[in-house]
C-alpha cells in the first residue's frame, strides 16, 4: 500500500470523530458569541477594575480563539481544527492567570471578573480536542483560578464560601464537559468498530475468493477432466468428446490468466450436464436432442449448473426410491432454451404420501428450478415410471 493509499484509509477510518469535533467546535463558537454578548456590561466594568491592557487583550484573546475555534473547524485538516482548539483552551487559563499580574491590588468590584461567568465554554474546547484527564484538568484550573479571582476583588464586599463556589461551577461544567467527551468516545468507538468491520469484511471476502478458487478448481476438474477421461473410456474418441476435451484444455489455461467464466457455450453446458449425470450413475443414457445446435449459442454459467444440480438430485432420487431398470437423460439445448428430461421405469411415487422432512424433490429440484429466471419443473409419476422435465427459457 502506498504513501496516498494509507492516508485515504487512515481519513476514511476517523470519519464519524472527525465530523463530532467540527461540529462540537462550531456549537463552542456559538456558545463564545453568546457569552460576549450577554457579557458587554461586565467586560466595560472589569476596565475599571484592571489596567487599561488586559480588558482589550483578553476579550480578544479568549473570545477570537475562540471564533478561531469554531472557523477552523471548515478546513479540510482536522491536524489545523485540534491546534486551533487547543490554543482556544489554554487561552482561558493563561488570561485568567494574568488577571493577578494586572489586578492594582486595590481597586474592589463586587461583581467579580467577567471570565468567571463562561469557564465551561474553553472546557468544551478542551474536551473536543483533547482526553479526558487532560480536559478535566483543564477544568479545574480554569474555575480554580477565576473564583479565586472574583472572590479576591470582592473582598470588602460580604463573601461567599469559595470552596462551595468552586465545587458549584465545578459541578455545573462537569455535565457538558462529560457529554462532550463522551460524544467524541462514541465516535472513536464507532469508528474503530467501522475499521475492525472492513478488515474482518476484507480477511472474509480474502477468504470467500480463495473458496471460490478452489471450488472452481474441483468443479473445472471434476465437471470437465474426469468426465472426458470417462467418456473417452466408454465410447472412444468422438466429435462431440474434441469438443468437451478442447474446452476443458481452455478452461485450464484461463486458470492461469484469472479469467472467471460468465457464460458457457453449447459444449461446455452439455459437458457440465453429461458430467452432472455420469457422476451420479456411470452407466446413464445420456442423449443430446438436435446435436446440430448452433456452436456459439451462450448459456449463464448460474443458470447451467443450476439445472445440473436438480438433474443430479432427480437421478438420486431414481437411485434411492425408484427401484428402476432403466434410467436416461435427454439434452435440448436451443438457442436461449434449455431442456432436459430424466426418465426411469420404476414404482413411481405419490407427492402426497412424501414425509414433509424429505426436501429432495421440493428444495432440490423444483425450489432450485423456480429461484431461476425462466426456470420450470414438471415431474409426472406412475406405476409405470417416473419423468422429471427441467427446463429454462431466457
Amino acid at each position: 500500500m502506498d504513501d496516498d493509499q494509507q492516508v485515504s484509509t487512515t481519513d476514511a477510518a476517523h470519519h464519524s470523530t472527525d465530523r463530532l469535533i467540527r461540529i462540537t467546535g462550531r456549537f463552542v463558537g456559538v456558545g463564545y458569541g453568546a457569552y460576549l454578548l450577554l457579557l458587554i456590561p461586565d467586560i466595560a466594568r472589569t476596565g475599571n477594575v484592571v489596567p487599561g491592557w488586559w480588558t482589550p487583550t483578553t476579550v480578544a484573546v479568549v473570545f477570537g480563539t475562540g471564533f478561531a475555534f469554531a472557523a477552523s473547524t471548515f478546513h479540510p485538516s482536522i491536524g489545523v481544527i485540534r491546534t486551533a482548539g487547543s490554543i482556544a483552551a489554554l487561552a482561558f487559563p493563561v488570561m485568567a492567570a494574568l488577571w493577578w499580574t494586572a489586578w492594582d491590588g486595590v481597586t474592589f468590584d463586587q461583581g467579580g471578573t467577567f471570565l468567571a461567568a463562561f469557564p465551561g465554554v474553553a472546557a468544551l474546547a478542551a474536551a473536543t480536542v483533547w482526553h479526558p484527564v487532560p480536559a478535566f484538568v483543564h477544568m479545574t484550573v480554569s474555575v480554580v483560578l477565576v473564583q479565586l479571582s472574583n472572590q479576591a476583588v470582592r473582598e470588602p464586599f460580604p463573601r461567599s464560601n469559595i470552596v462551595a463556589e468552586i465545587c458549584f461551577a465545578m459541578m455545573f461544567c462537569t455535565v457538558f464537559v462529560a457529554a462532550t467527551l463522551a460524544a467524541v468516545r462514541t465516535g472513536r468507538i464507532l469508528d474503530a468498530t467501522i475499521s475492525t468491520t472492513h478488515d474482518d469484511a476484507a480477511r472474509a471476502a480474502a477468504a470467500t475468493a480463495r473458496e471460490v478458487e478452489r471450488e472452481r478448481l474441483d468443479a473445472l476438474i471434476h465437471d470437465e477432466v474426469m468426465s472426458s477421461l470417462l467418456a473417452v473410456a466408454r465410447h472412444g474418441r468422438t466429435p462431440s468428446l474434441a469438443r468437451q476435451a478442447r474446452s476443458a484444455l481452455m478452461h485450464l489455461d484461463d486458470l492461469t490468466t484469472g479469467t472467471v467464466l460468465e457464460t458457457f457455450s453449447a459444449d461446455e453446458a452439455l459437458a457440465q450436464l453429461r458430467s452432472a449425470a455420469t457422476t451420479v450413475d456411470e452407466s446413464i443414457e445420456f442423449t443430446v436432442k438436435d446435436d446440430s445446435l448452433e456452436r456459439t449459442e451462450q448459456y449463464p454459467v448460474e443458470t447451467v449448473r443450476a439445472i445440473a444440480a436438480a438433474l443430479a438430485e432427480a437421478l438420486r432420487n431414481s437411485l434411492i426410491h425408484a427401484q428402476a431398470s432403466k434410467r436416461s437423460v435427454t439434452a435440448r439445448l436451443a438457442p436461449s432454451t434449455v431442456e432436459i428430461t430424466v426418465m426411469d421405469d420404476g414404482i413411481g411415487f405419490d407427492r402426497r404420501s412424501v414425509p414433509p422432512h424429505r426436501l429432495g424433490v421440493a428444495v432440490s429440484i423444483e425450489g432450485r428450478m423456480r429461484q431461476l429466471d425462466g426456470g420450470s419443473t414438471d415431474i409426472v409419476s406412475s406405476a409405470a415410471g417416473t419423468i422429471v422435465r427441467l427446463g429454462w427459457k431466457r
